[in-house]
């Protein structure tokens, strides 16, 4: 399965198979140069108590969901690979993504 911009999904913590895997966004678009390769993703939490997160409502979903109300971590990117990815939860509406992706780039820009 190729996954796409908005697909929530399951993968191992990079750089730390000590840790229980987690939920990750993917934010990348097909014009990612490995597209269907590697993916880049931000992080989900359950955490309520950042301040900059993004809620990810049952409403956002446009299929599947996530057992807890989850929220996308700006700060959180990674770089997955296909083969980091172990599961599928669904696809969110473009809406929260591109406000994680605008506050991302806020964080990298002077």
């Amino acid at each position: 399965m190729k996954y796409e911009r908005g697909d929530i999904i399951e993968a191992g913590a990079p750089f730390d198979e000590s840790k229980p895997s987690r939920p990750f966004a993917i934010v990348s678009t097909t014009a990612h140069p490995f597209d269907g390769e590697q993916y880049i993703a931000v992080t989900l939490t359950t955490r309520t108590w950042y301040d900059e997160t993004i809620p990810v409502t049952d409403d956002d979903f446009l299929d599947g969901g996530l057992p807890k109300e989850s929220y996308l971590v700006p700060w959180g990117v990674v770089s997955l690979s296909h083969d980091d990815i172990l599961d599928w939860f669904g696809r969110v509406e473009p809406e929260p993504l591109n406000d994680a992706v605008d506050r991302l780039v806020g964080y990298l820009r002077d």
